[in-house]
Protein backbone atom coordinates (compact mmCIF):
# COMPACT_ATOMS: atom_id res chain seq x y z
CA UNK A 1 0.00 0.00 0.00
CA UNK A 2 0.92 3.48 -0.53
CA UNK A 3 1.91 5.65 2.37
CA UNK A 4 0.52 9.10 2.66
CA UNK A 5 2.77 12.02 2.89
CA UNK A 6 2.46 13.66 6.30
CA UNK A 7 3.18 17.10 4.84
CA UNK A 8 0.26 16.86 2.44
CA UNK A 9 -2.06 15.66 5.19
CA UNK A 10 -1.04 18.56 7.36
CA UNK A 11 -1.52 20.95 4.46
CA UNK A 12 -5.01 19.54 3.81
CA UNK A 13 -5.88 20.08 7.45
CA UNK A 14 -4.62 23.64 7.32
CA UNK A 15 -6.74 24.36 4.29
CA UNK A 16 -9.81 22.86 5.91
CA UNK A 17 -9.17 24.90 9.05
CA UNK A 18 -8.92 28.10 7.07
CA UNK A 19 -12.17 27.28 5.25
CA UNK A 20 -14.05 27.20 8.56
CA UNK A 21 -12.52 30.45 9.75
CA UNK A 22 -15.15 33.24 9.68
CA UNK A 23 -14.17 36.73 8.81
CA UNK A 24 -15.92 39.75 10.33
CA UNK A 25 -17.27 40.74 6.89
CA UNK A 26 -19.12 37.41 6.65
CA UNK A 27 -20.97 37.90 10.00
CA UNK A 28 -22.06 41.53 9.79
CA UNK A 29 -24.17 42.47 6.78
CA UNK A 30 -23.09 45.54 4.93
CA UNK A 31 -24.78 48.89 5.29
CA UNK A 32 -26.39 48.44 1.87
CA UNK A 33 -27.98 45.17 3.01
CA UNK A 34 -29.13 46.75 6.27
CA UNK A 35 -30.62 49.68 4.38
CA UNK A 36 -32.45 47.38 1.95
CA UNK A 37 -33.81 45.28 4.83
CA UNK A 38 -35.00 48.43 6.61
CA UNK A 39 -36.62 49.72 3.42
CA UNK A 40 -38.42 46.38 2.91
CA UNK A 41 -39.64 46.44 6.50
CA UNK A 42 -40.75 50.07 6.15
CA UNK A 43 -42.63 49.22 2.93
CA UNK A 44 -44.35 46.27 4.67
CA UNK A 45 -45.45 48.56 7.51
CA UNK A 46 -46.61 51.23 5.07
CA UNK A 47 -48.60 48.66 3.07
CA UNK A 48 -50.20 47.31 6.26
CA UNK A 49 -51.05 50.85 7.37
CA UNK A 50 -52.57 51.70 3.99
CA UNK A 51 -54.65 48.50 4.07
CA UNK A 52 -55.89 49.29 7.58
CA UNK A 53 -56.68 52.87 6.58
CA UNK A 54 -58.62 51.74 3.50
CA UNK A 55 -60.47 49.12 5.54
CA UNK A 56 -61.47 51.64 8.20
CA UNK A 57 -62.62 54.08 5.51
CA UNK A 58 -64.75 51.34 3.91
CA UNK A 59 -66.23 50.45 7.31
CA UNK A 60 -67.02 54.11 7.99
CA UNK A 61 -68.64 54.48 4.56
CA UNK A 62 -70.72 51.31 5.02
CA UNK A 63 -71.85 52.50 8.46
CA UNK A 64 -72.83 55.89 7.04
CA UNK A 65 -74.82 54.16 4.28
CA UNK A 66 -76.54 51.94 6.86
CA UNK A 67 -77.48 54.97 8.97
CA UNK A 68 -78.75 56.79 5.90
CA UNK A 69 -80.90 53.83 4.86
CA UNK A 70 -82.18 53.38 8.42
CA UNK A 71 -83.23 57.04 8.55
CA UNK A 72 -84.77 56.90 5.10
CA UNK A 73 -86.82 53.76 5.70
CA UNK A 74 -87.39 53.90 9.47
CA UNK A 75 -90.99 54.96 9.10
CA UNK A 76 -91.82 52.38 6.43
CA UNK A 77 -93.64 49.98 8.80
CA UNK A 78 -95.47 52.86 10.45
CA UNK A 79 -96.41 54.30 7.06
CA UNK A 80 -97.85 50.98 5.90
CA UNK A 81 -100.05 50.82 9.00
CA UNK A 82 -101.20 54.41 8.50
CA UNK A 83 -102.37 53.62 4.96
CA UNK A 84 -105.26 51.61 6.38
CA UNK A 85 -106.33 54.59 8.49
CA UNK A 86 -106.21 56.87 5.43
CA UNK A 87 -108.23 54.34 3.43
CA UNK A 88 -110.90 54.35 6.15
CA UNK A 89 -111.10 58.13 6.14
CA UNK A 90 -111.41 58.21 2.36
CA UNK A 91 -114.07 55.50 2.40
CA UNK A 92 -116.07 57.48 4.97
CA UNK A 93 -115.89 60.61 2.85
CA UNK A 94 -116.93 58.69 -0.29
CA UNK A 95 -120.29 57.70 1.16
CA UNK A 96 -122.92 59.86 -0.53
CA UNK A 97 -125.92 59.21 1.65
CA UNK A 98 -124.19 59.54 4.99
CA UNK A 99 -126.00 60.54 8.12
CA UNK A 100 -124.53 62.13 11.21
CA UNK A 101 -124.72 58.76 12.93
CA UNK A 102 -122.90 56.94 10.12
CA UNK A 103 -120.20 59.64 10.06
CA UNK A 104 -119.81 59.36 13.81
CA UNK A 105 -119.64 55.58 13.63
CA UNK A 106 -117.06 55.73 10.81
CA UNK A 107 -114.95 58.24 12.71
CA UNK A 108 -115.05 56.08 15.84
CA UNK A 109 -113.86 53.06 13.85
CA UNK A 110 -111.13 55.11 12.20
CA UNK A 111 -110.03 56.47 15.59
CA UNK A 112 -109.93 52.91 16.89
CA UNK A 113 -107.72 51.93 13.92
CA UNK A 114 -105.44 54.88 14.60
CA UNK A 115 -105.23 54.02 18.30
CA UNK A 116 -104.28 50.46 17.37
CA UNK A 117 -101.48 51.75 15.14
CA UNK A 118 -100.26 54.06 17.93
CA UNK A 119 -100.31 51.19 20.40
CA UNK A 120 -98.43 48.93 18.02
CA UNK A 121 -95.68 51.55 17.65
CA UNK A 122 -95.62 52.50 21.36
CA UNK A 123 -97.05 55.98 20.90
CA UNK A 124 -98.83 56.86 24.13
CA UNK A 125 -101.08 59.75 25.09
CA UNK A 126 -100.03 62.25 27.72
CA UNK A 127 -103.28 63.23 29.45
CA UNK A 128 -102.19 64.51 32.89
CA UNK A 129 -105.39 65.77 34.53
CA UNK A 130 -104.86 65.81 38.30
CA UNK A 131 -101.08 65.26 38.06
CA UNK A 132 -98.36 67.63 39.22
CA UNK A 133 -97.00 69.83 36.40
CA UNK A 134 -93.99 68.19 34.75
CA UNK A 135 -92.26 70.66 32.39
CA UNK A 136 -90.72 67.74 30.50
CA UNK A 137 -94.16 66.39 29.55
CA UNK A 138 -96.50 69.35 29.95
CA UNK A 139 -96.64 72.89 28.66
CA UNK A 140 -98.62 75.21 30.92
CA UNK A 141 -100.66 77.74 29.00
CA UNK A 142 -102.21 79.49 31.96
CA UNK A 143 -102.79 79.34 35.68
CA UNK A 144 -106.36 79.23 36.97
CA UNK A 145 -107.82 79.53 40.45
CA UNK A 146 -108.62 76.08 41.80
CA UNK A 147 -109.13 74.15 45.00
CA UNK A 148 -106.31 71.78 43.97
CA UNK A 149 -102.74 72.25 45.18
CA UNK A 150 -100.57 74.74 43.26
CA UNK A 151 -99.05 73.55 39.95
CA UNK A 152 -101.54 70.70 39.58
CA UNK A 153 -102.95 70.12 36.08
CA UNK A 154 -106.59 71.20 36.14
CA UNK A 155 -107.45 70.86 32.46
CA UNK A 156 -105.84 69.56 29.27
CA UNK A 157 -106.32 71.75 26.22
CA UNK A 158 -104.43 69.42 23.88
CA UNK A 159 -103.15 65.93 24.67
CA UNK A 160 -99.47 65.28 24.40
CA UNK A 161 -97.85 62.20 22.92
CA UNK A 162 -94.74 60.18 23.71
CA UNK A 163 -92.89 57.61 21.65
CA UNK A 164 -91.23 54.97 23.84
CA UNK A 165 -91.21 57.41 26.78
CA UNK A 166 -89.75 60.21 24.66
CA UNK A 167 -92.04 63.21 24.37
CA UNK A 168 -93.13 63.88 20.80
CA UNK A 169 -95.43 66.72 21.80
CA UNK A 170 -96.04 68.02 25.32
CA UNK A 171 -99.60 68.28 26.60
CA UNK A 172 -100.99 71.84 26.63
CA UNK A 173 -102.44 72.30 30.11
CA UNK A 174 -104.03 74.73 32.54
CA UNK A 175 -102.57 74.51 36.04
CA UNK A 176 -103.88 75.43 39.43
CA UNK A 177 -102.71 78.65 41.11
CA UNK A 178 -103.33 77.13 44.48
CA UNK A 179 -104.99 78.97 47.35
Amino acid sequence: MEQSNPKIDQHDNVESDSATDVTPNDVMPGTEELLQAAERKAQEHYDAWMYAKAESENTRRRAADDVSKAQKFAVERFSNEMLAVKDSLEAGLAVETATVESFKSGMELTLKQLSTVFEKFHITEINPVGEKLDPHKHQAISMVPSEQPANTVVSVMQKGYALNDRVLRPALVLVSQGQ
